[in-house]
């Protein structure tokens, strides 16, 4: 690669050089001026090179729901976002909770030739949140990490177990911290729920389960991540159970951080999503705990639906909303261009970090590094347009954003996955 500007992640410095990469194994040669002649020269002039991103969290539908998404749209997503990893949850049709279904998540990501796809499998059969799945046997087949994303597991003694032996197998757990005793069947938050005459889902369902999950985290010594945090009250756990040192990190979505409750439009259920967006109270206080690195990471929890399941109204839209090739230009523009945190931050907390929780290769701009890669433009200002998205969802509530930062290009183990330049992702 020559001419790019590669970003300093120590000092947040940019300065021009080239890169040579050996695409055989998918590292980094050398990186500097003069450098040996390459079989291939890619020029990415006018472009900032970053470490590709890693996304813990995504719904990419397959197996059970290829209508919303499939492994191969999402990866060619991922890719057009600037992401080399991606984390999948297993609440497909069937489950990912047995070796069989984790091995034909990885084949498929194989095929589709774009980023990483990791599996993530499932704590309880079927998703029930009765019986415990094989922890062995996930982990043996290759899975990231263990959740029951999109239910809380809602008996405490069988979460009890699960962090018991994930502990031993040292896998990290993932929660979706909702008490559906507490949510019931709510769709808002308390105060648009009252304004749009819908259930509520109270911000204590998350809580109550986030506190349950800790304290269980300290009794079992379980790596315990937290999902979609999107509360003040959430934040004030966590901070507590890192002061008591607790193996814990957390995650948060682009949408929780810029949009609240009061930015809802009441026509428009492309804003359901699970947890609910908050009172901008709350929206704040998660910004300030990504900012101050309470929160550790960000996940777009990309969440792709047709738009004919999302037009029925806001008791029966399915929750969720698609992010995974916005969220970067989103965040660059409203966070570093506005300069409440610096870029090399916002990489780190986007590739290095989430790579470390869940012991993913990471990425980096140094020799002998993975070669996963990502160009970015920093200048152009573009509106955001679904109907350019690779992805098959084009439920954002974003439509019509002005924001920079643009990936143009990426790379994952040193072959080029996508070039905006020529139109198409390259699988």
């Amino acid at each position: 690669m020559q001419g790019g500007c590669l970003l300093d992640l120590l000092d947040n410095s940019q300065e021009q050089a080239d890169i040579l990469i050996e695409s055989e194994h998918g590292r980094i040669l050398s990186i500097g001026k003069d450098l040996p002649e390459a079989e291939q020269t890619i020029d990415v002039a006018g472009l900032t090179l970053l470490p590709a991103f890693v996304d813990p969290h995504v719904h990419f539908r397959e197996p059970g729901f290829e209508h919303k998404e499939t492994i191969a749209s999402g990866a060619k997503a991922a890719v057009a976002g600037g992401f080399g990893s991606v984390l999948c949850m297993p609440n497909t049709n069937p489950p990912i909770d047995t070796p069989e279904r984790v091995e034909y998540v990885l084949q498929k990501s194989a095929e589709a030739g774009a980023c990483r796809v990791w599996p993530m499998g499932c704590i309880t059969r079927e998703q029930k949140g009765e019986q415990l799945t094989d922890f062995a046997a996930l982990q043996s087949a290759g899975v990231a990490g263990l959740s029951d994303d999109g239910k809380g597991v809602q008996h405490g003694g069988l979460m009890r177990q699960a962090l018991f032996a994930a502990a031993a197998s040292g896998l990290t757990v993932a929660i979706h911290a909702e008490d559906e005793t507490i949510a019931g069947k709510g769709v808002l938050h308390p105060a648009a729920a009252k304004k749009f005459s819908v259930p509520e889902q109270p911000g204590s369902s998350e809580s109550a389960m986030i506190a349950r999950d800790l304290l269980l985290a300290e009794e079992t010594g379980a790596r315990l991540h937290l999902c979609h945090v999107s509360l003040e009250s959430a934040v004030s756990l966590l901070a507590w159970a890192k002061s008591r040192g607790l193996r814990v990190t957390a995650e948060v979505t682009p949408h929780h951080l810029l949009l609240s409750e009061e930015s809802i439009d009441e026509e428009n259920t492309f804003y359901k999503v699970n947890p609910p967006l908050r009172s901008e109270d709350d929206r704040k206080a998660c910004l300030r705990a990504f900012l101050d690195g309470t929160i550790d990471m960000i996940a777009t929890d990309h969440a792709p639906h047709t738009e004919e399941e999302k037009a029925v109204g806001w008791l029966s839209a399915p929750f969720g909303m698609v992010g995974i090739e916005i969220v970067f230009p989103l965040l660059y523009t409203h966070l570093v261009s506005r300069g409440l945190m610096s870029l090399s931050e916002l990489v780190k907390r986007m590739s290095l970090v989430p790579a470390q929780a869940f012991n993913l290769p990471a990425s980096g701009l140094r020799p002998g590094a993975l070669a996963d890669l990502t160009a970015v433009d920093l200048q152009t200002e573009r509106r955001i347009e679904p109907n350019r998205f690779y992805s098959k969802g084009r439920n954002t509530p974003f439509t019509g954003w002005m924001v920079r930062g643009w990936p143009v290009m990426t790379m994952v183990d040193g072959k080029m996955v996508f070039d905006a330049r020529q139109k198409e992702v390259q699988c």
